[in-house]
């Protein structure tokens, strides 16, 4: 039985956006975030760049691939990593 899992996104200059995630979807973050109706900035998609550098303020995630941009403690490439629990973003 998949389980949901919420996510809050805080966005500059921008209403807040909370959406769900089923466990068992096997898409990235950065996808989710796009069906969700979030801008992101990327240019990559796997891990490469860093452009979708994102601010992890609660929860924890899981990288599908190690990432070789530089990731500063507390962020996170939503492009390599899916949610492993509910989580407050800052984007």
């Amino acid at each position: 039985m998949s389980k949901t899992l919420w996510i809050n996104v805080t966005r500059t200059n921008q209403d807040d956006v909370t959406f769900s995630v089923p466990t068992d979807e096997a898409c990235s973050l950065l996808v989710s975030m796009e069906r969700a109706g979030i801008d992101t900035h990327y240019h990559c998609r796997n891990g490469f760049c860093g452009a979708c550098r994102t601010r992890l303020c609660a929860g924890t995630v899981e990288y599908t691939t190690d990432p070789l941009a530089f990731v500063r403690p507390g962020d996170i490439l939503p492009c390599v990593c899916i949610a492993t629990s509910d989580l407050d973003l800052e984007h």
